[in-house]
């Protein structure tokens, strides 16, 4: 089953990856999709994440190591691509509620385009 394999039903960031709701992709390709995040934090503000679903970073497998590179690696690209890799960007997870995770589906965000200051929030 297609659902239960890769995807949870009612899974926003699923439904972005099946294209049933729409997003401003600016980058995909087997494993990751990137788009620009709805509510951004900064000029810059792109959401990279699997294509497969996996809620937390608590419910990351040793199997997953490679995809989480990825996401990382696509980071990196992205910065590149839009123009904020020499000012500098902020990469981040959030997880769970006290950690700011609003949608359930490991996400990276990739913020640049302003200073940012530390700590975060």
């Amino acid at each position: 089953n297609y659902w239960s394999d890769r995807h949870m039903e009612n899974c926003l960031f699923c439904k972005i990856i099946d294209k049933s709701i729409p997003s401003n992709i600016v980058y995909e390709n087997d494993n990751v999709l990137a788009f620009n995040d709805i509510n951004p934090e900064a000029p810059v503000h792109v959401l990279i994440i699997p294509k497969i679903h996996i809620s937390t970073l608590n419910d990351l497998k040793k199997e997953h190591v490679g995809l989480l590179g990825e996401l990382v690696f696509t980071a990196g690209i992205l910065a590149k691509k839009l123009g904020i890799d020499k000012d500098g960007y902020r990469t981040n997870f959030n997880c769970n509620d006290a950690g700011g995770q609003t949608v359930y589906h490991i996400h990276l965000h990739l913020l640049g385009g302003r200073c940012f200051s530390w700590p975060p929030g």
